[in-house]
């Protein structure tokens, strides 16, 4: 069954469908009234649907029976990422949300490779990055949209670990005698939240790692190989999941 996002989801009325998803009922799946479709409000409620009309660019449905709407992960996991250049944070964006992240931080760290005029169109790449996540949310059966924050720079992230559990990923020849090697010791240390810190592509600076440390960060990495920048996410994502017994 097609799933649609509804933020205005209701058991009592019709609901309208948001332009892009009447858009992608009408004009590319070419459903008609009658037809049955999934719709979720992104705040975990989903529910079957009976499409009611087609007028123009509008969509109209009414939902006809609750679903129970898949799990959320019991630890709520932000994924601060350095923007990447080109359209590398869609990938990245995209697959967090498939694993289940709460939401996502998107930062500028010192090596961030972005051209400064880039980042000045970052209002219409953060508008991209928000239908990444519908899109994401649709394929994987979440019924829960996670937010893009608005972009920051990497010292204003720094304060979310005296609140929750912040891990600083950082490359194997960083790693120094502080940083943590062996995840699995963590498996008893379940947070409620936890921000996870994932570097560039030319990685993190050493100023930014003594920072991250000062402020109670732990530092960790993910074994001896270097991995991409658009990789680190999902994966140290999906392995925290697993220590964690989140999956």
């Amino acid at each position: 069954m097609h799933r649609f996002y509804a933020p205005d989801l209701a058991f009592d009325r019709d609901v309208e469908l948001p332009e892009d998803e009447a858009h992608h009922l009408a004009r590319v799946l070419r459903l008609k009234p009658g037809d049955l479709v999934a719709v979720f409000d992104g705040r975990g409620v989903e529910a079957a649907a009976r499409v009611e009309s087609l007028r123009g660019k509008r969509v109209v449905v009414r939902a006809v029976e609750r679903k129970v709407a898949a799990a959320e992960p019991a630890v709520a996991l932000t994924l601060a990422q350095a923007i990447l250049k080109s359209d590398k944070m869609d990938g990245v964006i995209r697959d967090a949300v498939m694993l289940g992240v709460a939401a996502i931080q998107p930062l500028v760290s010192v090596r961030t490779e972005v051209p400064k005029a880039a980042l000045r169109e970052l209002g219409a790449r953060h508008t991209r990055w928000e239908r990444t996540v519908i899109s994401s949310v649709k394929q994987c059966g979440r019924a829960v949209v996670p937010p893009v924050m608005t972009v920051c720079n990497f010292s204003d992230v720094l304060p979310t670990a005296r609140d929750s559990m912040c891990l600083m990923f950082v490359e194997p020849h960083r790693e120094g005698a502080s940083a943590l090697t062996d995840i699995q010791t963590l498996e008893h240390r379940v947070p409620a939240k936890a921000t996870m810190l994932i570097g560039p592509e030319g990685g993190w600076d050493p100023v930014e790692i003594d920072l991250a440390e000062k402020a109670g960060v732990l530092l960790v990495t993910l074994g001896a190989r270097t991995l991409r920048a658009d990789a680190a996410g999902a994966i140290a994502t999906a392995v925290m999941q697993y220590v964690w017994k989140d999956l």
